[in-house]
């Protein structure tokens, strides 16, 4: 008998706890987040969103589109969906002209613009900031303020207003945090834009009724306000953050005002200094301090090229200048306009950090008030933002399920007739066991749904018709894992051991197999997952999941489960429904092993007697090399019977 501790009853509540623990994250996602408790569908079973998009050429000299830009489109593209969460996604080239792209379910708005865009970024300085929107009430403050000053209130621009008035530089401050003062919640938010009079007044320096867009004075750097022309000025005036229409961004050598994602501020911006281009990695992670721990704030990691890294570093020198005190410039933040550089993706500014120090190696770090999601979606927009096309939206449209619900309901209905099948098959092989087959299979399907169901929600996994004939599959690699597992301990049964001595040897035997045919599975899962596509991918990850909770339901329930059952009467002293009959198995004679080189009639150890089945078993039993002798004795004396000669005898003594 072994010796190894048992403990079936800790591993069955561990694994009642894990399903428990994974119920209970799907009713807080549901109740918390909308997370929906059934498995996301996709594009072959739900439909979806179908993109037809044109690429055009950026650059001036509008070449055609090759082969090899589409391709990089598409990877790029590609990269975007998943980056925002969703799966089962479908972008294929038409022709050699359009890409068309296919989104499952109703994607957000955020998505479908994240694919929308025509991917132009750049790094541009700041050269001057003002409030796109402010207030009714801080507004008429600043008017009156002025007028009382003697001053024009209507040629004002936005950011004249917020330095003549602190109130409305609180408000700009407010709307650029995104968080508005209790007494200005309730209040009306209007946009700065001077109609066209009032701003020709403020940006035409020298009266002349023309507006240049050339430098008065030869520009030093990007950085210099001699970019700041009469031109400028006036887009800036005039520039309406709160209109729907789409920004166009400038020619990189010129500057041109630019609107923030929230419509809150508006800049004048200078030259581009570093392309998009040359930035070659963005990633959102929790900032660390100078000692290696982490501080609990999110940020995001810039690393430039080589390239990027040389016009970086010169930008950084020049934006930390402006770090104390601009003389020549104005201040609507903590620091200086200049001290600014922005993040311009497509003509709208992403971002706009302060420089905080001199950057040499191309490492920056952009830290501000993130979020986890936040860091993770501006990481997302930097790293897939730069592409040498801009995109034509075709066409947009809802397209419907390739295959269809009844499709999903016959894949459904084939792995349950499959299951049902596997256990009738079972009841029939194994009798009693099929109550341990039948419930590790229950148990499994339980804990498949649940994990398929939390991935959907946590990491936006869509369920294929491929994925469904992977969840059909995995029915048959958890028959095969506890079929092993029964046919080791039944053989041991056959070769004469006790029934709890053949559970235990038949486990150690049977769990070796079991793992290395799982390991292969998953092998095989993640390699076809790596190197397919599409809905090969899908059924290549399902596999992969229910190998691994195969694993986890042998360990945590089937196991423990015959563990516990061999401890019964019904089970432990092999009644003929058991499954584990030693008669019905054809067990070779009527005595067992009982370890240590000695067997024993089977009826010394069903007597409740310990003492009296040890005496019997000494009475009745012999050693196993006793036995084997005796056997050749007998041959040697048929043989000698027969007038044979026999030299086994001497040899078997010997040995």
């Amino acid at each position: 008998m072994s010796t190894r501790k048992r403990r079936p009853v800790r591993s069955l509540v561990t694994l009642i706890v894990a399903m428990l623990a994974a119920v209970a994250a799907l009713v807080i996602g549901n109740t918390t987040k909308g997370t929906p408790l059934v498995p996301s569908l996709a594009l072959d079973l739900q439909g979806g969103t179908q993109l037809i998009l044109r690429p055009t050429s950026t650059q001036a000299d509008e070449r055609a589109i090759t082969e090899e830009d589409l391709n990089q489109a598409i990877s790029i593209i590609r990269n975007r969906i998943d980056a925002s969460g969703v799966s089962e996604s479908e972008i294929t080239s038409m022709g050699s002209e359009n890409i068309v792209v296919s989104i499952p379910g109703t994607p957000s708005q955020e998505t479908l613009d994240l694919i929308r865009s025509s991917s132009q970024m750049n790094f541009r300085p700041v050269l001057q900031m003002g409030v796109a929107q402010t207030s009714a009430a801080a507004l008429k403050q600043a008017e009156a303020n002025a007028s009382g000053n003697g001053a024009q209130p209507e040629a004002q621009s936005g950011d004249e207003a917020s330095q003549s008035d602190p109130s409305a530089q609180d408000s700009a401050q407010s709307a650029q945090s995104g968080q508005s003062a209790d007494s200005a919640q309730s209040d009306e938010m209007i946009s700065t834009a001077l109609d066209e009079a009032s701003a020709m007044t403020l940006a035409d320096r020298n009266q002349d009724g023309v507006l240049s867009d050339t430098p008065e004075s030869e520009p030093e750097n990007a950085s210099s306000l001699a970019w700041v022309t009469e031109q400028a000025l006036f887009d800036f005036f005039t520039l309406d953050c709160t209109a729907q229409a789409s920004n166009q961004e400038g020619p990189a050598d010129k500057p041109f005002a630019a609107c923030d994602e929230n419509a809150s501020i508006k800049y004048i911006l200078g030259p581009v200094t570093v392309a998009g281009a040359n930035l070659d990695t963005a990633s959102a992670g929790q900032i660390t301090n100078s000692t290696g721990q982490t501080t609990g704030q999110w940020g995001v990691d810039l690393q430039f090229d080589s390239e990027g890294t040389q016009a970086f570093a010169e930008s950084s020198k020049i934006l930390y200048s402006f770090h104390d005190q601009d003389p020549q410039g104005k201040s609507l933040m903590n620091t200086p306009d200049r001290n600014h550089f922005a993040v311009v993706l497509d003509g709208t500014v992403i971002t706009a950090p302060s420089m905080n120090a001199i950057i040499s190696d191309g490492r920056a770090q952009i830290s501000g008030s993130f979020t986890a999601k936040s860091a993770s979606a501006l990481a997302n927009q930097l790293s897939f933002g730069s592409l040498p096309l801009n995109f034509e939206v075709q066409s947009e449209q809802r397209i419907s399920a390739t295959l269809g619900s009844d499709h999903l309901e016959k894949g459904l209905l084939a792995g349950l007739i499959g299951l049902l099948l596997v256990i009738v098959y079972l009841i029939w092989q194994y009798r009693g066991l099929a109550i341990i087959s039948g419930g590790s299979l229950v148990v499994a399907a339980v804990a498949t749904y649940l994990v398929i169901t939390l991935l959907s929600g946590g990491i936006g996994y869509r369920l294929s018709l491929a994925g469904v004939a992977g969840l059909i599959m995995a029915v048959g690699v958890t028959a095969d894992s506890f079929i092993v597992y029964f046919e080791r301990v039944r053989d041991e049964v056959r070769d004469g051991r006790p029934l709890q001595a053949a559970v235990d040897e038949g486990w150690d035997r049977a769990k070796r197999t079991i793992v290395v045919s799982d390991m292969v599975n998953i092998v095989a899962a993640v390699v076809l997952y790596l190197l397919a596509v599409g809905g090969v991918q899908g059924f290549a990850f399902t596999l992969g999941v229910t190998t691994v909770i195969d694993l986890f339901v042998i360990f945590m329930f089937t196991h423990p489960m015959m563990e516990l059952l061999i401890a019964t009467r019904f089970f432990g002293e092999g009644h003929p429904l058991s499954g584990l009959d030693p008669e019905h198995l054809g067990a070779k004679s009527g005595l067992v092993y009982a370890g240590r080189g000695r067997v024993v009639s089977r009826g010394s150890l069903d007597s409740s007697d310990s003492s009296s089945a040890s005496s019997k078993g000494s009475e009745a039993g012999t050693s196993i090399a006793a036995r084997r002798r005796q056997e050749r004795l007998a041959r040697q004396e048929a043989l000698k019977a027969k007038g044979g000669v026999s030299t086994t005898d001497t040899q078997g003594d010997k040995r």
